[in-house]
């Protein structure tokens, strides 16, 4: 079969034809066999040609196929070291690149210290010394490593030692050179548009290694040249009359430029990228952007810049997924979808009056809804976050908590910007829903930032509940003020006391060591966020933290279209109620686990107190913290312990014991198994692709026909940049950024992959 005709050095002409050869050089008819000083290895008559010798001017350097493999490196007169550089052209009809015959044997000429070291098959005749020999060795490792790199693997029958051939020379950058079929291009081939004649001229210039300038596109012509300047080589394409394919009229085929001699390239287009990485973002949607350009240089040889990689996959996945703009017109739809597959759901579209552009989304889900009335805690945690996609816009969350202390996210929220009205608005659906699925509103605990939108909404439809501050954003606050670890450890400390004394005991510790940050604490009322004081039962939860506790999946979901990202929270509700549905049902406990921790540690320190029963209800329990009173009719205790946590304290343990009481009879429903059970007891279903729901909403009856109305995009577009994907937490603000420094051009404040400076 045909073999490979490798050729390293400095070309000035490069042709293509049908059958041509290929000479590149000055003197294109000059035969590198004639060279001086040489060295012969013949191995019969299928081989590789190695050759060094001297040409006039410039080292030469072609790549092809030919009968014979050869590989010839020339020496430029007066010169001990071969220049480096590359030549670039296309294959002929069989993928390969026609050349002159060499004659038979194998010669390696090396510039050594200014004298030329030869070496043949007959080694006695050159003499060679221990310098020379391990320069000789170096090459010959070099050769043998380098045969995948080059893309030269031949059939398995062809296989030799000497297949494998590399020169590492002191280039200005290593590609890969990609030569095949798939880069064939000949007079008279034909092409089914213009787009794929440009697709095909595109993809050989990237693989070749040479840039292209488009001279006339449109669509009965495409004309090209090459980029470098005085560079003749040049391609004509044309419609012909009557036949709607594009056909390959004219090639010019003489390159007398060396091929491009930097790392990027012209029609290295984002598209270009897309579609290189396409199949593997299909396979694998979180593919880096970082392990795209590792990729592209690793099989083109090309380093494209990070923006490049970020926008060829965002244009992939929006193809993947839907435009931005698709996805607020299909909210509609959406909204009667998820009432028709999870019946009791609320979900409801808001669009502008004036132009029905988006305004408001709401999304409560029935299985969600039963399973907070029935078996979570009376406590609701409310957080936001914003949207990282193409529009502006904020996501808002009311999360609950479910006996075992996880997140139970109960309705989500979508709004063009976040502002007083839109809370109003949220915290009103949200009363609605709970108002309408029970007969007894509970009385809630409502954990917040407290803004002064949702202060107000919590005022006007919750008006019963207690309203506290979330510690997470006011300890930010506290932080961001003072910059004290001390100190924000001390006020945590103070937020967790449970009794009035051990608060102002730490407020007093605060105070000897900073008395503005003691003022600047007294001037929030402890009833809103300190325990010794909150009058509602937050059962030792102290933050909302949903934005956190989420992360990273809700993050990520929100830089989706508003359709995607909702389905992305629907899947993962789904995945959470089957994985706690089926967890819950392996315990044999009474209560959920971090109950029973709870319970057991009680008892543990129970058994060193000393209890005295004043009658049927009250006791006095002595230890060595001091003497408590529990009333386990009333179930508290004068630690307040049992009446904050839900659950009996040691004091309150001990107590029960002695009355030999059950302790489980004496926790809160919603720590029981049963109760947990019953949370996660309704399904949340899924829903069909979207290519279905206009057949399945003509098919229902009761479908609703809100499903007609059209939701345009919000008119605010996010600004240009890629959004922050990752929160910027309180204890790294303030803190002095690390200085990075350039491994290529040795300065401060930027990387090697962010370097501008000259190659």
């Amino acid at each position: 079969m045909a073999e490979h005709e490798v050729i390293f050095g400095q070309n000035h002409n490069v042709g293509l034809r049908e059958n041509q050869q290929l000479d590149l050089g000055h003197n294109p008819g000059q035969d590198l066999s004639q060279s001086h000083d040489s060295l012969e290895l013949g191995q019969g008559h299928d081989h590789r040609h190695l050759d060094l010798g001297q040409s006039q001017d410039h080292d030469e350097l072609g790549l092809g196929h030919s009968h014979d493999h050869e590989l010839g490196l020339g020496q430029t007169n007066g010169h001990d070291e071969a220049d480096s550089g590359h030549s670039y052209g296309h294959e002929n009809e069989l993928g390969g690149i026609d050349r002159k015959p060499e004659p038979v044997g194998h010669e390696l000429a090396l510039p050594v210290q200014g004298r030329q070291l030869v070496l043949s098959e007959n080694n006695h005749e050159s003499p060679v010394s221990d310098d020379d020999q391990e320069l000789v060795a170096h090459l010959e490792l070099a050769v043998q490593e380098g045969d995948e790199e080059m893309g030269m693997q031949e059939h398995s029958d062809d296989l030799s030692m000497d297949q494998s051939l590399v020169f590492h020379t002191p280039v200005l950058q290593a590609r890969t050179v990609l030569a095949g079929p798939s880069y064939e291009l000949k007079v008279g081939q034909e092409f089914p548009d213009v787009i794929s004649c440009r697709r095909a001229l595109r993809d050989t210039a990237i693989a070749l290694h040479f840039e292209m300038q488009t001279i006339k596109s449109d669509k009965t012509r495409f004309t090209a040249k090459c980029a470098t300047e005085g560079c003749p080589w040049r391609i004509h394409a044309a419609k012909l009359p009557g036949v709607p394919t594009f056909t390959i009229r004219t090639i010019h085929e003489s390159h007398t430029c060396g091929g491009i001699s930097h790392l990027g390239h012209q029609q290295a287009s984002v598209q270009w990228v897309a579609s290189s990485v396409e199949q593997r973002l299909r396979d694998n949607p979180n593919y880096k952007p970082k392990e795209i350009l590792e990729d592209i240089h690793r099989t083109h040889g090309i380093t494209l810049s990070y923006k490049q990689a970020w926008r060829g996959k965002e244009r992939i996945m929006a193809a993947m997924r839907g435009s931005f703009e698709e996805g607020y017109r299909l909210l509609p739809q959406y909204c009667d979808q998820v009432k028709r597959t999870n019946p009791g759901s609320i979900a409801a579209v808001y669009g502008n009056l004036t132009d029905n552009c988006f305004q408001r989304l709401f999304i409560s889900f029935q299985a969600s809804i039963h399973g907070f009335l029935n078996g979570c805690r009376p406590l609701l945690g409310l957080d936001r976050t914003y949207l990282k996609s193409k529009y502006l816009g904020t996501l808002l969350l009311a999360t609950g908590f479910d006996g075992d202390g996880a997140l139970f996210p109960l309705a989500f929220g979508v709004v063009d910007e976040e502002n007083d009205d839109n809370w109003m608005w949220f915290l009103s659906e949200l009363h609605n829903l709970l108002e309408v699925n029970t007969e007894n509103m509970p009385r809630l605990t409502i954990l917040s930032d407290r803004q002064k939108g949702i202060v107000d909404g919590v005022e006007a439809n919750f008006p019963t509940a207690f309203h506290g501050f979330c510690m997470r954003h006011l300890s930010e606050s506290f932080r961001k003020e003072f910059n004290d670890t001390m100190l924000v450890n001390l006020l945590w400390e103070g937020a967790h006391a449970l009794t009035v004394i051990e608060f102002e005991a730490k407020i007093i510790e605060i105070e000897q060591i900073s008395e503005d940050a003691a003022y600047w604490i007294r001037r929030i009322p402890p009833r809103l966020w300190a325990t010794a004081y909150f009058e509602g039962t937050r059962f030792g939860h102290l933050t909302a933290n949903i934005v956190d506790s989420l992360n990273p999946w809700i993050l990520e979901a929100s830089g989706l279209p508003i359709v995607q990202m909702m389905e992305c929270i629907r899947r993962q509700l789904m995945t959470w109620f089957n994985e706690r549905r089926e967890t819950s049902m392996q315990w044999t406990s009474i209560l959920v686990p971090s109950a029973e921790r709870c319970v057991a540690e009680a008892l543990e320190r129970a058994r060193s107190y000393q209890v005295l029963r004043a009658n049927e209800a009250e006791f006095e329990v002595i230890s060595h913290e001091g003497t408590n009173i529990v009333d386990i009719r009333n179930r508290c205790c004068l630690c307040r312990g049992w009446q904050i946590h839900g659950l009996p304290c040691a004091h309150a343990v001990a107590a029960l014991l002695s009355c030999r009481q059950n302790v489980h009879r004496f926790t809160e429903s919603c720590f029981t198994v049963a109760t947990y059970r019953k949370t996660y007891s309704q399904t949340i279903h899924p829903i069909p692709d979207k290519i279905v729901w206009k057949e399945l909403a003509d098919a229902d009856p009761n479908s609703s026909s809100a499903v007609e109305i059209v939701i345009n995009p919000p008119k605010s577009l996010r600004p240009p940049g890629r959004p922050r994907k990752k929160r910027v937490r309180a204890e790294d603000r303030g803190r002095v950024k690390r200085v990075v420094h350039c491994s290529r051009c040795n300065q401060t404040g930027h990387f090697r992959t962010t370097c501008a400076a000259p190659i």
